[in-house]
């Protein structure tokens, strides 16, 4: 297995596609991806943009789908649901289709369609995700991390490197960062997430609850994984 590892969706090469596509946006898109699914949804559906979402809401008869929208660490107003993994509770979401769009998840995750197999890594699913791609032993591994409005982030990159450490062999420079920055920070990732620009953000909005949920270790035991019919569903590991 070579994995590949790309720190924005920027930098993703459009000429080629892996074997396997894992998307990350631990501050919070995949987080709560993984919480809905583990918390009864049907399934997820991710937009890049608004339009899109509330044109694809219409194809779904009332009270069997909910809107979740954020930008810049809030909640859109005239959505059902933001992108905070609390609000995404069984009693709210429980047999619920949900249709998604955020700052840089949804994005991270447009770029992927091409890939063979599509999944999402959090910290918190961080051991089913690691299971998953070792018993597929896949050729080509792409870790995407969704960065911040084009830039790099640090939440993103210390879970690549968690999720590729002593899985298979580094296809880049970025991968053997990634991996250096998790062995350095492994003990203490609420820390920083703390230090992390877009945790300071988020902690400026009173979410410091957020980032102590996005920075537990596999406490989900599930992977999103993408359905043939373009939604991620959840496959227990």
């Amino acid at each position: 297995m070579k994995i590949f590892t790309y720190y924005t969706p920027e930098q993703v090469p459009i000429q080629d596609q892996p074997d396997c596509a894992v998307v990350i946006d631990v501050l919070r898109a995949t987080t709560t991806i993984a919480t809905a699914l583990k918390h009864g949804a049907c399934g997820i559906r991710t937009f890049a943009d608004f339009d899109s979402l509330n044109q694809a809401a219409l194809g779904y008869a009332p009270g069997t789908c909910l809107k979740a929208g954020e930008r810049g660490g809030k909640e859109v107003p005239g959505f059902d649901l933001g992108n905070s993994p609390f609000e995404y509770t069984p009693e709210r979401i429980k047999d619920q289709w949900i249709l998604i769009s955020t700052t840089n998840g949804t994005r991270a995750l447009s770029v992927a369609q091409k890939a063979t197999v599509l999944i999402t890594a959090a910290i918190v699913n961080l051991d089913a995700v690691r299971i998953f791609l070792k018993d597929r032993d896949f050729a080509t591994v792409w870790i995407i991390g969704s960065g911040w409005e084009g830039a790099y982030s640090l939440e993103d990159t210390v879970c690549a490197g968690a999720v590729s450490l002593e899985l298979g062999q580094a296809g880049n420079d970025e991968t053997i960062a990634a991996q250096a920055l998790y062995q350095q920070w492994q003990g203490d990732l609420l820390g920083l997430l703390k230090q992390a620009s877009h945790g300071q953000r988020l902690l400026g909005l009173g979410l410091d609850r957020d980032l102590a949920y996005c920075s537990t270790p596999s406490s989900i035991g599930l992977v999103p994984l993408r359905h043939p019919d373009g939604y991620l569903s959840g496959h227990l590991i």
